[in-house]
């Protein structure tokens, strides 16, 4: 299996923009594939997309299993092994892809995060 550490930045940019179309495809909300090298040094990319329910976040996570799997691409963690109704879980789940962090996230929790705001590059 592929190793993520051994993957050029151009081969991470297309999985990233593939996994944030693929999230588009299946009714992702305002999805947003941001680079972030240069402004930490864990993750190259975030992608953050809205969803519509609890059932639309476990298949979105579904589709990226299935792709991840496809495509030899190790997801770091235990993402969906001890979920309870009432947990954060239930309105955003990070998958960890180490050079790509995804988070599925509610309308209500994105908003209150602004995840895009806080990771804006800033200038000096």
């Amino acid at each position: 299996m592929e190793d993520m550490l051994q993957k050029t930045e151009v081969q991470i940019d297309d999985q990233a923009f593939a996994l944030g179309e693929l999230l588009k495809e299946h009714n992702g909300q305002e999805t947003s594939v941001m680079n972030l090298r240069g402004i930490n040094n864990w993750t190259d990319f975030f992608i953050i997309t809205t969803v519509s329910s609890k059932t639309h976040m476990d298949g979105l996570e579904r589709h990226i299993k299935d792709y991840c799997r496809s495509n030899e691409i190790d997801i770091l963690g235990n993402s969906g092994s001890r979920r309870k109704s009432g947990d954060v879980d239930d309105e955003w789940r990070l998958i960890d892809l180490g050079f790509i962090i995804i988070h599925l996230m509610t309308k209500r929790v994105r908003e209150f995060y602004d995840l895009e705001r806080l990771w804006r590059p800033t200038s000096v």
